[in-house]
């Protein structure tokens, strides 16, 4: 089964919670680090939680969510082993993994709708990694940053 960690400011506090309630329905076992109300957090937090779930490999993939997507996404590529996007799209979502093996997505909860969201994430859970010289020797240099 695969798991993922899920976390949230409170900007993104809805969101997460659809999103969690999708996850389960689907069969996905579902790790929420929080927030766990509406109230004022700090997104570096939440975002360190999911990262070093997913470096560590407690888990297989990460969500993270604030009101951008973009706080999430920068604190998320701080941990060593992450790679964080910031999906807005569907093809960025796609090529997120085909080509960067992504293990961390990261939404906007103020500018998503969570039927869009869902969609991007069944995508990010779904493509494989193309893999091939070309792609793997990128990551590894990212690795090595």
């Amino acid at each position: 089964m695969i798991k993922i960690a899920i976390a949230s400011d409170h900007r993104g506090f809805k969101l997460k919670n659809y999103l969690i309630d999708y996850l389960k329905n689907q069969g996905y076992d579902v790790i929420d680090f929080g927030t766990y109300s509406s109230e004022s957090v700090d997104y570096p937090d939440y975002a360190a939680l999911v990262a070093k779930a997913v470096a560590d490999h407690s888990v297989d993939y990460g969500v993270a969510i604030c009101g951008s997507g973009i706080g999430v996404n920068i604190a998320a590529n701080r941990v060593k082993g992450v790679r964080a996007v910031n999906a807005t799209s569907e093809k960025i979502a796609e090529m997120s993994r085909r080509h960067n093996n992504a293990n961390v997505i990261c939404f906007g909860g103020d500018y998503i709708e969570p039927e869009a969201a869902v969609k991007y994430l069944e995508i990010f859970l779904s493509v494989p990694f193309d893999g091939g010289e070309r792609h793997q020797r990128r990551i590894q240099k990212i690795d090595l940053i």
